[in-house]
């Protein structure tokens, strides 16, 4: 739920460690040991700077199975190699325990497995659409649930890949610390991990290839802007961010990559306590005016100041209004 870079906890470190740095008795300066003495002071350095703003939803949670921050067992960033990033057994990894949720009768949804997926277990009237679903930096927690299960609710095969199901996965975030951007080239594996989940989504039988859509929160919200298809098999219909602004200092993550024909959805609270700096904006100037794209900047609270939005009953209308808009109504199930 808290994206993948932020400049302002970026910069805040530094503060960090050159006050600790001089606070340190010079006995204790030894590499090992001033480590340990920056770490502790930097989250005081970083409570007085927090926004005066509720935590992020899930940062008390403890999923198990190393899917959540509070579970993982993460990589060192120095043991990563570039093949890393798109390694194909990795990708496979995040897609087998990806969450699933589909369309089920009375417009209720069913949970799933990406194994039940694909043995023929469901069977619908007409191909449906689908959407890739992107979760936070730091890994499933309910609100990824409640997201797969609303849009499965209003008729859509949903596939969340875990990108924390990778065996190598370095740290991205803290969530007590608002400390984010840990491993720059998280992204790269996340855009993978996408173009990854949307080739095998589009080889489901019922599933029409035509109507994908790539959705994120966050991290997740920062891989759907920036995602570029490496094949025809990746292409989406549409894109939904949540959380983001399509700002930062780093190139990689910054703007939209989305072509002409994409319309693409954005929102964002005018007062997210994640976005400073370089990251303040909307994604706004970067959306194509003529194909249905807008942005939806929050500016009355609580909407303003939150960074997980869909937990209210707006920014899910706006969500819902814009994929019937583009992709039709809610099919048949069954």
């Amino acid at each position: 739920m808290i994206p993948a870079t932020g400049i302002q906890s970026r910069r805040l470190i530094g503060i960090a460690v050159v006050v600790a740095g001089m606070l340190v008795p010079q006995s204790v300066r030894a590499e090992t040991d001033i480590q340990s003495s920056v770490s502790g002071f930097a989250q005081s350095i970083f409570s007085l700077f927090r926004p005066k703003s509720p935590p992020p939803a899930d940062s008390d949670l403890s999923e198990t199975g190393g899917l959540h921050n509070s579970t993982k067992v993460f990589a060192q960033p120095g043991d990563m190699t570039p093949s890393d990033w798109t390694d194909p057994a990795e990708m496979r990894r995040a897609w087998d325990a990806a969450i699933v949720h589909v369309p089920g009768k009375n417009k209720n949804s069913i949970e799933a497995t990406v194994s039940e997926l694909k043995d023929g277990k469901f069977k619908f009237e007409r191909k449906l659409p689908a959407v890739v679903y992107m979760h936070g930096c730091s890994g499933f927690w309910p609100g990824t649930h409640m997201r797969t299960k609303f849009l499965a609710e209003n008729g859509f095969v949903v596939v969340a890949p875990a990108s924390l199901a990778r065996k190598k996965y370095p740290r991205s975030c803290e969530l007590d610390s608002y400390t984010a951007g840990m491993y720059r080239h998280t992204l790269k594996m996340r855009q993978a991990d996408a173009g990854y989940a949307i080739e095998q989504v589009r080889k489901l039988p019922f599933v029409d290839g035509d109507r994908i859509v790539l959705m994120g929160l966050s991290q997740g919200g920062i891989t759907a802007a920036t995602f570029k298809p490496q094949n025809k098999q990746q292409k989406v219909r549409a894109r939904i961010i949540e959380g983001w602004t399509c700002h930062d200092s780093w190139p990689e993550y910054h703007g939209v990559s989305a072509s002409a024909s994409e319309p693409v959805l954005a929102l964002v609270g005018t007062k997210d306590p994640w976005f400073r700096n370089t990251s303040q904006g909307d994604c706004q100037p970067f959306l194509n005016p003529n194909n249905g794209s807008a942005s939806i900047v929050y500016r009355d609270e609580p909407l303003a100041s939150r960074h997980e939005l869909m937990e209210f009953s707006s920014p899910k209308r706006e969500v819902v209004h814009f994929l019937r808009r583009h992709l039709g109504p809610r099919p048949g199930s069954g």
